[in-house]
């Protein structure tokens, strides 16, 4: 009997370990998922199910990054039963994880198998201690966190002074990242890497962000957005473009609510005030403690309602749609929400949709709402189906 041939998704390997930068896994982790490829988030010595604890590094006053504790990031495949051949592409993170994963010989064989297969690998700041470990970087250009440079020069490589932080550099199939602030181009990169195209990212897209919004629900939609080509600009009231917003790590450890830790700073890209809001496609509402009091804000107020009077594509997650609520947008409409503002959501007029699991999300017309950062994959997918962006990818056909 003949063999029939099937379409397959891309699929993608994201090679975890404890203290990982946050950023630099869940960032790559649910953009790729959200623009329709299949990630296998996988750490030796772990199975599907165990957590990986994750480390949140930013920049200081004193002569090195500061170091917290981030999320708890889920692995949800296990490493002992992973098969290369399966993977269209790697994805290494950095933060502490690849100073010992380095030492790890299966890990390392496996960092060779993409490298001499010629399938792509996006690495990011000390993740290329790992492909220097793997003989992946003779001969190549690249670039990495500064401090990584005599271990990449000492393995061969090209080395790359990242002029900014964000700095990005292909060579061949090894895409390399000096931090997680070159996010966009990498992931953007990557994914060129596995053949999609990127079409309709004319857009610009407003965040309404405030302090201690949810470190994952600004920066995971704003960095997927960049890296789909769309213009995005954050705004804070009463600070202006360059100020910073603290964010929180909110997470579920057991308890009966979520616990919180401080997040990474985020740096506001414009000014609040003599904000020309016509000039924006779509609003995006991040979660957090931020809403809280934003909702009292009546310049917020004004915005939200002038994006919902006039249809625009509107996105709020968690605690976002208290501003929602208190802008009275919501009546006749359908939404979710995370389930502590379920009261401010019925008392609205909206009708309530449960969010079971978590990771639910709705679309009602021109708004999008979603329950938690778990939710980001389909969150940014209902939305980028609203702004009509979309990634293609290239058909893989596999025996049936």
């Amino acid at each position: 009997m003949a063999n029939s041939n099937t379409k397959a998704q891309r699929r993608v390997l994201l090679l975890c370990g404890d203290y990982m930068e946050d950023y630099e896994a869940m960032v790559p982790f649910q953009a790729l998922l959200a623009f329709g490829v299949s990630v296998d988030a996988v750490c030796p010595g772990k199975k599907a199910g165990d957590i990986c604890r994750t480390a949140i590094h930013q920049a200081s006053p004193h002569q090195t990054y500061s170091e917290s504790r981030g999320h708890n990031f889920t692995i949800n495949a296990t490493f002992d039963e992973i098969e290369f051949t399966k993977y269209d592409g790697l994805v290494i993170p950095g933060g502490r994880a690849p100073e010992y994963l380095a030492m790890n010989s299966v890990v390392l064989d496996l960092v060779s198998n993409f490298s001499n297969s010629g399938k792509p690998i996006a690495s990011i700041c000390h993740g290329q201690l790992i492909l220097a470990a793997a003989g992946s970087v003779k001969g190549r250009k690249c670039t990495a966190y500064p401090t990584v440079g005599p271990v990449l020069v000492a393995a061969g490589a090209h080395w790359v002074e990242p002029e900014t932080m964000s700095a990005c550099v292909v060579d061949g199939n090894v895409i390399t990242a000096a931090t997680y602030e070159g996010h966009p181009k990498l992931i953007q990169h990557f994914v060129k890497a596995l053949g999609g195209t990127i079409t309709g990212s004319d857009k610009r897209i407003l965040f309404l962000c405030g302090d201690y919004m949810e470190d994952y629900e600004v920066t995971v939609p704003f960095q997927s957005l960049q890296a789909l080509g769309c213009h995005v600009d954050a705004v804070c009231p009463k600070k202006k473009a360059g100020d910073a917003c603290p964010t929180a790590v909110h997470d579920f450890e057991g308890d009966q609510t979520y616990s919180e830790k401080p997040g990474h700073n985020f740096t506001l890209t414009a000014s609040f005030e003599g904000l020309n809001t016509s000039s924006y496609d779509a609003l995006v509402i991040p979660g957090g403690r931020a809403p809280e009091y934003l909702a009292l804000n009546e310049s917020v107020i004004a915005l939200v309602k002038e994006f919902m009077e006039i249809k625009k594509p509107v996105a709020s997650i968690c605690h976002g749609q208290q501003i929602l609520s208190a802008a009275n947008v919501l009546k006749g409409r359908k939404c979710t929400a995370y389930p502590a503002v379920k009261l401010n959501v019925v008392l609205s007029g909206a009708t309530w949709l449960e969010p079971d699991p978590i990771d639910r999300c709705f679309t009602d017309g021109n708004l999008v709402t979603g329950a938690a950062w778990p939710g980001h994959p389909e969150f940014i997918s209902q939305f980028m189906a609203l702004l009509g962006v979309q990634v293609r990818l290239g058909q893989v056909w596999e025996d049936g």
